[in-house]
Order: C-alpha cells, then sequence, then structure tokens
C-alpha cells in the first residue's frame, strides 16, 4: 500500500513540470537539445499519469477487475508516452540548425 501513495505522490509532484514543458514556459537551461518542448511536455504528462491511474484504484479498495483494467490503461498510457517522446525525438533530429535558431529570434 505504501508503494501506491509514493508513485502517487511523485508523479504529482512532477506534474507541475509537464504542464510548464506543454505552455512552453521553461527556462533556457531545461530546453537542452532540438526536440520540441511542448511534445515532449505531453510525453511527460502521459509517463506520469500512470501512477495515479495504477494507484487510485488500489487505494480505493476496488475489485480485482478494476484493478486490472486499470493498470493495462495505465501500461497503455506508458507506452503512448514513450511514443510521444520517441516522435520529439525524430523531430528534434530532423530539425535544421537554421530553423531553431529562426525560431527563438
Amino acid at each position: 500500500m505504501k508503494w501506491q501513495w509514493i508513485g502517487l505522490v511523485v508523479s504529482l509532484t512532477l506534474l507541475p513540470l509537464a504542464v510548464a514543458m506543454i505552455v512552453d514556459r521553461v527556462p533556457r537551461l531545461l530546453r537542452g537539445g532540438r526536440a520540441s518542448v511542448r511534445l515532449r511536455g505531453w510525453g511527460f504528462l502521459l509517463i506520469y499519469a500512470t501512477a495515479p491511474v495504477n494507484a487510485m484504484p488500489r487505494l480505493a479498495g476496488a475489485s480485482p477487475d478494476t484493478t486490472l483494467a486499470c493498470t493495462a490503461a495505465g501500461g497503455g498510457l506508458a507506452v503512448a508516452g514513450c511514443l510521444v517522446l520517441g516522435l520529439a525525438a525524430l523531430r528534434g533530429a530532423r530539425r535544421t540548425p537554421d530553423t531553431r535558431s529562426a525560431r527563438s529570434a
């Protein structure tokens, strides 16, 4: 039971960072690389959403079928988040340095 609480607290602590990335309000130090900050924010948000989706039914004492369905949904969210992060990296690799400097100016 304590691991569900730990996962829930950690994911809720990191939630503001993902939301800040989605609205493109991060300092230059955290921007790094050529990947899209907003796309990375969506990927992180999907990955962070895995813990609450898995933990909430367990903490609420839901039936085993509901818990299993939420675990499968959490796994789907994690896979989708990884795919979005991969897409962000792929788009960043295709972006030319001229495009990046033109966008920041």
